[in-house]
């Protein structure tokens, strides 16, 4: 049985050479980073540099083939992990928004930590009002997913991960498939969070949010090939394959 032995002065999530195939395809080879609580990383690069699979990984939605992946001090590879317990620490917030639309946005909301967690209705209402408030929805929480725009049910979907008070949040391409114009609403909403000293694990393209960060890691084929913090990391870029993909996207 895993058991939960973190203390503050311990990184929150500890990645150590860590590596993943899908059958002959390596995607992860030999990565190692730390996140502190209340950082706010993020992981840049190119498609299939395996940005989304680290995410996932970090999750256990995807098994390690060897290295150590720590999340608040449960071994993510250990083969008696208790998912759930996992889950509990961390919220993942997806490119797909994963919502019931048979629910309200109050009901998705609500789901969670009354099922899971065994809160009581009145209690989880309670916080459900408040992130729905907290991500500037409250006019649509008897409204269904399918009557909000996507940039309203993505942050439905923050609002929904937050309320299982995970300890970190990942976020993987959480704008990609939203029209420009709503991009901005959520990456609005994830600066607020980030302000609240939540710790952050975010796959982005998007540069605007990255500026925020308090590291930045660019992979590329299944490495990290470089990082720094936003400054050092946008003005002083040193390989030259992470220039190369500055030049593109700025």
């Amino acid at each position: 049985m895993t058991t939960n032995n973190w203390t503050p002065e311990q990184p929150i999530v500890s990645v150590k050479d860590v590596y993943k195939s899908f059958g002959e395809l390596e995607v992860l080879k030999g990565i190692s980073f730390d996140v502190m609580k209340g950082e706010v990383i993020c992981i840049i690069g190119p498609s299939g540099s395996g940005k989304s699979t680290l995410i996932r990984c970090i999750n256990a939605l995807n098994d390690i083939n060897s290295g150590s992946i720590k999340v608040h001090g449960l071994e993510v590879n250990d083969p008696d992990l208790n998912k759930l317990e996992l889950r509990k620490n961390v919220g993942m917030v997806f490119q797909q928004y994963n919502l019931f639309p048979h629910k309200t946005a109050l009901e998705n909301i609500m789901m969670a930590p009354m099922l899971v967690l065994k809160e009581s209705k009145e209690e989880v209402l309670a916080k459900a009002e408040a992130l729905v408030s907290k991500v500037r929805l409250d006019d649509k929480k008897h409204t269904y997913p399918g009557e909000l725009s996507g940039g309203q049910q993505q942050r439905l979907a923050i609002a929904r991960a937050l309320a299982m008070e995970p300890k970190c949040m990942l976020f993987d391409e959480a704008t990609s498939a939203l029209d420009p114009e709503m991009i901005k609403e959520v990456l609005d909403t994830m600066i607020e969070l980030a302000e609240t000293g939540m710790t952050m694990l975010v796959v982005t393209h998007e540069m605007g949010f990255a500026e925020v960060a308090d590291h930045i890691y660019f992979t590329d084929r299944g490495i990290i090939v470089e990082h720094g913090n936003p400054k050092k990391f946008f003005e002083n870029a040193k390989d030259p394959r992470t220039k190369e993909f500055l030049s593109q996207i700025l």
